[in-house]
C-alpha cells in the first residue's frame, strides 16, 4: 500500500507528512486529484483513491480554518474506501497520533 498524505498544521502551510515511499510525491498527489472536487471527497482514478477529509477534531489553522488531511492511497486500503466516512474510520487512524504530535508545534 501507497500513502501520501498533505495536510496543514496550526502554524504552517501545506507539507506532505507521508511521501508514499517517492522522492517527489508531488507528481502522483497532482495525479491522483486531478478532477477531483473541492471540498471532502473520495475521488477514484484508476487503482488509486485520492481523498480530502476535514480534521476529524475540527482542529484550525492560525486563520481560522478548518484542516484538510489529504491523502493518496494504493490497493488494497484504496479498494475498501466507498465514502469519507470509510475513510475517516480507515485511514485517519494510520496518522491520527503522527498529526497529534505535530499539528500546533511552531515549523
Amino acid at each position: 500500500m501507497t500513502l501520501i498524505w498533505a495536510t496543514r498544521g496550526r502554524n504552517w502551510g501545506f507539507r506532505f507528512l507521508r511521501d508514499g515511499g517517492l522522492a517527489d510525491p508531488l507528481p502522483a498527489y497532482e495525479r491522483a486529484f486531478a478532477g477531483a472536487p473541492s471540498g471532502p471527497t473520495t475521488y477514484r482514478s484508476g487503482a488509486t483513491l485520492a481523498v480530502r477529509i476535514m480534521d476529524p477534531l475540527g482542529r484550525k489553522d492560525a486563520a481560522g480554518r478548518v484542516i484538510p488531511h489529504e491523502f493518496v492511497v494504493s490497493s488494497p486500503l484504496a479498494e475498501r474506501v466507498r465514502s469519507i466516512g470509510d475513510a475517516q474510520e480507515q485511514i485517519w487512524p494510520l496518522v491520527a497520533g503522527e498529526y497529534d504530535d505535530v499539528w500546533d508545534r511552531e515549523v
